[in-house]
């Protein structure tokens, strides 16, 4: 399980405390909850997912370890609150990424952990493809090299990013594979299908590379 890998990266203790950005349905902020007893708060801008998660979350009653909010990351003032700040395939909407950075950076303890992951691309020039689904979407894409840089300026040190571009394109296959076997209208499976085979060719082409990306706030 790909969250659980990621979470165990972050060498946390139980009671320590961590930020979710981006959290959706809340799945990695229940699982820092519950198997390795983190005080987690999300924070999302959709309130549809939010609602689900906090459902979710009363259901297994994690209301004293795990907050939720609805609100813009780039909006926190929670200075020296977190000891670890975690994220998943969100970045790709901010196009202000040294703010993003700067206010996460403030948010963390001195030592405290930062690591995401995030759609990243190759060096331009792209395929018109590519460069047309990156428009459509709206995404703010950076390479590895770039994210190395902006996350080093923001004040962070032990700057690592790793290219698991080769990990996105097995765990996009076994998806499709999963995909083929659901019971759903054909319509439904085929827009999926579509969907995941485009991100799978993306991959392949090496316009779109999947970064993971670990950081520390100086001691």
């Amino acid at each position: 399980m790909m969250a659980l890998e990621l979470i165990e990266k972050m060498n946390l203790n139980p009671g320590d405390r961590a930020l979710d950005v981006g959290c959706g349905l809340g799945g990695s902020a229940f699982l820092m909850a519950v198997r390795f007893g983190l005080l987690v708060d999300g924070v999302d801008l959709s309130r549809n997912m939010l609602d689900m998660a906090n459902r979710k979350r009363v259901a297994h009653g994690l209301e004293e370890r795990v907050r939720l909010e609805c609100g813009d990351c780039l909006d926190l003032d929670r200075p020296g609150y977190y000891d670890a700040v975690y994220s998943r395939d969100v970045f790709l909407h901010i196009s202000d990424k040294a703010r993003l950075f700067s206010v996460l950076q403030r948010s963390l303890r001195p030592g405290g952990t930062l690591l995401f992951t995030d759609y990243c691309c190759g060096e331009q020039p792209w395929h018109t493809e590519f460069e047309d689904y990156v428009k459509n979407r709206g995404y703010c894409l950076h390479t590895l090299l770039e994210y190395t840089r902006l996350v080093s300026e923001a004040g962070f040190d032990s700057v690592e990013c790793s290219d698991l571009t080769v990990r996105f394109i097995q765990i996009l296959q076994s998806d499709l594979d999963r995909i083929e076997q659901l019971d759903l209208a054909e319509r439904v499976r085929t827009s999926l299908e579509q969907s995941w085979q485009g991100k799978l060719n993306r991959c392949q082409s090496g316009d779109l590379q999947w970064g993971l990306i670990t950081a520390v706030k100086p001691a």
